[in-house]
């Protein structure tokens, strides 16, 4: 293990949100590191900070106090400009939402981010695009609008958004959340294949058995971390 490379690394994380006159403490002394090549699932009940915390990792929002590195980069000492650039570079995002965009096709929706990169040319980009897409199995729809599509369909094109520009990392916010069982399993099994080949993966949920499929567990309540243990092998949902 000291071999790897350390990808995130959280040093007395605070969050706070300011209304009128209430101080809400989101986030309390966080200390978190993510290795590269880990698979790590957020879980905890509902308002206990995890999806602020998510945030914070994906530079979609920024911290009140403490220290963030996200491979080599101090991320509190950056403006929105370069924050924007790590981000569209660094990070992959899968939400329980999709977050298509729905007069754009599949195609489309997957090489938007890759458009906003210096580094890649439009032929990179076709190539980028199609071997994601061709990776999720949504190749044959990608002429397709997010409407024609199923909720699992969906959510292939967001992993494949995710994956498309090479991230350091995939940051997937409840993304069974708005799947029936079978579909569910089948983007479960995705971010299985993709761990296996590689790929660190972060991922919030409140269901138990999703969260079994990753390597650690983090446990948040109350804005604070109560457990960061290893998951034992063998107990993955079938």
């Amino acid at each position: 293990m000291s071999n790897q490379q350390t990808l995130i690394e959280l040093n007395s994380i605070q969050k706070v949100f300011f209304t009128d006159e209430v101080e809400t403490h989101a986030l309390s002394n966080i200390e978190l590191s993510i290795n590269a090549g880990e698979y790590i699932s957020i879980s905890g009940p509902s308002g206990c900070g995890k999806s602020t915390l998510l945030s914070i990792l994906g530079l979609l929002d920024t911290v009140t106090n403490g220290q963030y590195q996200l491979n080599g980069h101090q991320v509190a000492s950056l403006n929105a400009t370069q924050r924007a650039r790590i981000r569209n570079k660094e990070v992959g995002f899968i939400f329980q939402s999709f977050n298509l965009i729905s007069d754009l096709t599949v195609e489309e929706n997957v090489a938007l981010p890759l458009t906003y990169r210096d580094d890649f040319s439009s032929q990179d980009i076709d190539k980028a695009v199609k071997e994601a897409l061709e990776k999720v199995d949504m190749a044959h729809r990608a002429n397709h609008f997010p409407s024609q599509l199923s909720g699992g369909q969906q959510q292939r094109v967001a992993v494949a958004r995710a994956i498309a520009g090479n991230p350091s990392i995939i940051l997937a916010d409840e993304p069974t959340g708005n799947l029936d069982s079978k579909n569910a399993e089948a983007v479960m099994s995705l971010l299985d294949e993709l761990h296996r080949e590689g790929a660190t993966i972060c991922m919030v949920t409140h269901d138990p058995r999703s969260a079994k499929r990753a390597q650690r567990l983090v446990e948040i309540l109350d804005g604070k971390v109560i457990a960061d243990n290893p998951i034992a092998r063998g107990v993955q949902a079938a």
